[in-house]
């Protein structure tokens, strides 16, 4: 079976154990894995399929507590390596009300960062294989550069590459650099996953469908665009399907849009995806996939954490079955 490689950060989220209070007003925080790339990594491994972290962590009590935990989750750490000269990142993060957040990253520069390209193996990737990343790690540093050469050696094998954008504009040092960023991996990728809050600022382009049409350069054939509770369209060049989500009650909606792609990268595996056959499998099989990706993100956001609130596969099928 084909395996889903996750390039990028994997961090600490430090969780308020108090709702609805502003970053610095916390009193107390839980620590929980994170990291968007990682999230995705350990949903596929939780649904049951073969996923891959490639990354660099600190030499520190936090990269042991990363690795621990990517493990017992079901990823393979064997491509993580470690690094005294750089502390594992961390990121606080404030729940609102309503369970969305505020962030708040340390990271100048953290361990992930200094993964370099010579570090990458061409020898990893298989036909078959798909390469997920977001847009996080693609700040200027040598992992920008890990990140380009994964890509390549990926396509050059024949797997597929997803891009999830992620936008979080307080790690970088304007709008414009994330935006530059993000273009210029964008035509890269075969698969994009963009949110509703990202749409507008990534394309400049206010009406949805324009924008969606926009991103439609260089390789990609999919866009997936999720739009939280309301659940997700999913666009190629000359068709559009909708998806309802799943109503439930909210605690934590980080990991939810991870856990969403998660799910829509495992079920391309299960059904053997390769470049030729993706928009075959897609028009075959998109109910049943967006079903079950927008299951994925609704039982994760209605626990706390990311990681540790990642459903297993008979979870999503079982909620799948009341909707």
């Amino acid at each position: 079976m084909s395996k889903l490689f996750s390039i990028g950060e994997v961090l600490i989220d430090f969780i308020p154990e108090q709702n609805g209070v502003a970053l610095k007003d916390v009193v107390s925080f839980e620590r929980a894995p994170g990291g968007a790339p990682a999230n995705v990594a350990a949903a596929v491994a939780k649904f049951g399929l073969e996923s891959s972290m490639i990354t660099k962590l600190g030499d520190d009590a936090f990269g042991d507590f990363l690795i621990e935990q990517l493990t017992n989750a079901g990823v393979e750490t064997n491509k993580i390596s470690r690094t005294k000269e750089a502390n594992t990142g961390l990121a606080f993060v404030s729940l609102k009300e309503n369970g969305e957040r505020d962030f708040s990253f340390y990271r100048k520069p953290s361990a992930d960062l200094l993964l370099s390209k010579e570090e990458i193996d061409e020898k990893w990737f298989s036909e078959g294989d798909i390469l997920h990343f977001c847009s996080v790690d693609l700040v200027e540093s040598p992992m920008k550069e890990a990140h380009r050469t994964a890509v390549q050696f990926m396509k050059k094998k024949g797997g597929l590459v997803s891009f999830d954008p992620n936008v979080r504009l307080p790690l970088w040092e304007s709008p414009t650099d994330c935006r530059n960023a993000i273009h210029e991996f964008l035509p890269h990728a075969h698969i994009v996953k963009v949110s509703d809050e990202e749409l507008e600022f990534i394309t400049g382009i206010h009406d949805v469908d324009k924008a969606i049409d926009s991103l439609f350069v260089g390789d990609v054939q999919v866009i997936v665009y999720t739009k939280g509770a309301a659940g997700a369209d999913l666009y190629v060049r000359d068709a559009k399907w909708e998806s309802a989500g799943y109503k439930i009650e909210v605690q934590d909606t980080t990991g939810a849009g991870d856990a969403f792609i998660g799910g829509f990268l495992f079920k391309l595996l299960e059904a053997e995806a390769t470049l030729d056959n993706l928009l075959i499998v897609l028009q075959e099989h998109h109910e049943d996939i967006l079903k079950f990706a927008n299951a994925s993100g609704a039982l994760t956001a209605s626990g706390k954490g990311a990681i540790s609130a990642l459903p297993n596969k008979t979870q999503v099928l079982e909620l799948m079955g009341r909707g």
